[in-house]
């Protein structure tokens, strides 16, 4: 270890506040205040500067997806020390205890993903029944799937709401079946399955999704109304459907929105509380994106 000031954070625990044991400051944008247990994800403008020795309880990714030109890179992960070019679309992976720092001549905006390790072994246990797992540390690796995941993060904490329990339960098994097959010691082959679901799962989980629609619906628990994993409950339900259970549930409550106000009654905004969204704006961004036009357009011609 180098001689450097260390420091144990642990996000699950602490929050926003082991993001501020590093860096001196809160992130500017982050998941904290959506109460996700189990990933946290910040965005932040990094100035040239260092880190502290760090450990961390979860395991961490640092994705680069703001950076104007290569910076020059001096970091060491469990003893190996890299001189290294970090550019943009490069990952870092930092398995969760494991010692870690980081030295850097330019700025650049990155994505900070924290992932609880009991939430990764129970998806593992849940999709390939086991209950072991030991990721290999990286330095910074080009990966265009984490990438997208770490652009579709950003998007989400840009636009409040966007990051609901649905959303980064899916973003979390995306991420947690990626490092499975292409980060871990044991480099697990996935198995895949096609038909879909069942006529009678199909019915159930939908007729669960019309009942409890205006609540967070998770993920876990639209999977264990059928008995399947998270992983292949999205993926089975994806091909019988057409579409991801997110976008199937935005896509629900969109058509439940209209319904409400065609019926009149309601302001924009009472009907964006009952079907779901955090707000009329939330209710708004979405309507227009499936519809085509705003709901106050809308409401004018029925």
């Amino acid at each position: 270890m180098s001689d450097r000031p260390s420091t144990i954070v642990d996000f699950k625990a602490s929050g926003e506040a082991a993001y501020q044991q590093i860096f001196d400051r809160s992130p500017l944008i982050s998941s904290i205040s959506a109460q996700l247990d189990d990933l946290l994800v910040a965005y932040d403008y990094f100035p040239p500067g260092t880190t502290p020795n760090i450990i961390s309880k979860q395991h961490g990714l640092g994705i680069f997806i703001d950076l104007p030109a290569p910076v020059t890179t001096e970091r060491w992960i469990d003893g190996k020390l890299r001189r290294e070019i970090v550019k943009r679309g490069d990952t870092v992976v930092i398995p969760a205890d494991t010692w870690h720092y980081a030295e850097w001549n330019r700025g650049g905006g990155a994505i900070v993903v924290g992932l609880e390790p009991q939430a990764i072994l129970d998806t593992l246990n849940l999709t390939l029944d086991r209950d072991s797992l030991e990721l290999i540390p990286h330095f910074a690796t080009t990966d265009p799937t984490i990438d997208r995941i770490g652009i579709s993060l950003k998007h989400a904490l840009e636009h409040p709401g966007c990051l609901s329990r649905l959303y980064a339960e899916s973003m979390l098994d995306a991420l947690t079946m990626h490092l499975l097959q292409h980060y871990s010691v044991q480099n697990y082959a996935l198995p895949t399955y096609d038909g879909g679901l069942a006529p009678a799962q199909l019915e159930r989980v939908v007729e669960y999704i019309d009942t409890y629609l205006s609540r967070d619906l998770s993920l876990h628990e639209l999977a264990q109304l059928v008995q399947l994993s998270p992983h292949y409950f999205s993926q089975l339900f994806k091909q019988s459907t057409g579409f991801s259970p997110h976008q199937y549930i935005l896509r629900c409550r969109i058509d439940r929105g209209k319904q409400l106000l065609r019926q009149g009654g309601l302001s924009i905004a009472g009907v964006a509380k009952m079907v779901g969204f955090v707000d009329q704006s939330h209710f708004h961004r979405h309507f227009k994106r499936l519809e085509g036009i705003t709901p106050k357009a809308f409401v004018s011609q029925v």
